[in-house]
């Protein structure tokens, strides 16, 4: 999540953040804002794992992504207070589909991390949105679900994954 190929590749990412990042920010406090980001980052880190064991991923976009999705999250959560739900899921359905689109063509970009991270910040944004109190539950469920997949690569690919012992 904090290593990233080229010049290009950390400013596409920064952008994002700068966009799509400072709006989510204004909407979850400190702690939920970094869990999912985190959160999303490692998961969407783990199922490009899974999905592409014999390759070296970098990049922050699947804790981008999750970033996105607890924007989607939030709004579902908070869709009758917004004058235009419908607008926004239109025009924030275009920027991700676009986002996805870049994945498709490009052979280096990691949809699965992109998927994952998304997924992931979609359930954290909707929980962090829906109670305060939620956003432990999302924290403690994010740790057993990471610790679960780990060890399932673990068994899967012994000889590919870092062990920690």
């Amino acid at each position: 999540m904090f290593l990233h190929g080229n010049l290009l590749h950390i400013t596409m990412n920064m952008l994002s953040l700068w966009f799509v990042g400072r709006v989510v920010e204004s909407w979850f406090d400190s702690f939920s804002y970094l869990v999912i980001y985190f959160a999303s980052g490692i998961i969407g880190g783990l199922v490009s794992l899974y999905f592409h064991p014999n390759t070296v991923a970098i990049g922050a976009s699947g804790a981008i992504f999750g970033i996105f999705g607890a924007m989607i999250g939030f709004v579902v959560v908070n869709r009758n207070r917004l004058a235009s739900f419908e607008e926004f899921l239109k025009q924030f359905g275009v920027i991700l589909l676009l986002n996805l689109g870049i994945g498709v063509v490009f052979d280096s970009v990691d949809l699965s991390a992109h998927i994952g991270g998304l997924l992931i910040g979609l359930i954290g944004g909707y929980m962090c949105a829906k109670s305060r109190g939620l956003k432990y539950i999302y924290l403690v469920v994010s740790i057993v679900i990471t610790v679960f997949i780990y060890n399932y690569l673990v068994g899967i690919f012994p000889s590919k994954i870092l062990l920690l012992n």
